[in-house]
């Protein structure tokens, strides 16, 4: 299996370590990993900022940089939606319908390709999970209701299967942090109120580490932790199913 790793621009600037942990993670599974050097954006934010038309360069870019492989892989679920979803754009040759339909999120492609139940390993921690509106909404993988009984999807299933991880049970399991993208920009005020909602249920309820799936709404709310001089730790998934991953 040909996988190539995708990774988003801010992780690949920002948090670089993500996007390592991602590769040593999918490497463990004896998966042919390959980083294509020609990645770039994948254009969300510019279509974000109501400048899509300017992102068409990079939806060309991506979907060359990622020819010939069966899937690609992106600890990301906001970019993997971003794909899927506005790339209807591109003329929808074979490549560009392809590559729509084998974009995964990492948690999804961990669960849904390879089958993955669980982690053998153990990290010792208390761990409040933060589910990103794209992933839970855009990607539907979880449920996105405080209705229902089902929660958390495939993140809260691998987590919960790490020995010595206790999962925080928050008040709100589906609220958005406040990041937004260009949201956090134009309603800057709006977005802090939101994100301190968010962590405020986190440290509540005893959280060690507040881990995701996106890291665009880890960066929002680590922020926000570090400004309050909180001692929670912010970590990527993929960083703690890696250290899991016996």
């Amino acid at each position: 299996m040909k996988v190539a790793l995708f990774v988003p621009c801010y992780v690949d600037q920002l948090y670089p370590q993500v996007g390592i942990a991602t590769y040593n993670l999918l490497k463990k599974f004896n998966l042919h990993v390959t980083f294509p050097e020609n990645q770039t954006c994948c254009g969300q934010p510019m279509a974000n900022a109501g400048c899509e038309h300017l992102a068409i360069p990079a939806y060309h870019n991506f979907i060359n940089a990622f020819r010939g492989f069966d899937y690609v892989v992106a600890p990301s679920g906001s970019c993997v939606y971003h794909v899927r979803t506005h790339y209807d754009l591109l003329p929808q040759s074979e490549q560009v319908e392809y590559l729509r339909s084998n974009v995964f999120e990492l948690t999804d492609f961990l669960v849904q390709i390879l089958g993955v139940e669980g982690f053998k390993g153990s990290f010792p921690k208390r761990v409040g999970l933060h589910l990103s509106c794209h992933g839970q909404r855009g990607l539907r993988n979880a449920a996105c209701s405080e209705i229902t009984n089902i929660k958390g999807g495939n993140a809260r299933k691998l987590l919960t299967s790490i020995r010595g991880l206790q999962l925080a049970e928050l008040d709100r399991d589906d609220e958005c942090c406040g990041f937004g993208g260009t949201f956090c920009v134009t309603e800057e005020a709006v977005s802090s109120r939101m994100g301190i909602d968010r962590i405020t249920d986190h440290e509540k309820h005893g959280a060690e580490v507040l881990t995701g799936g996106d890291m665009s709404c880890l960066m929002h709310l680590e922020g926000l932790l570090k400004r309050r001089k909180s001692q929670v730790q912010v970590m990527h998934v993929a960083e703690i199913f890696d250290l899991a991953m016996l």
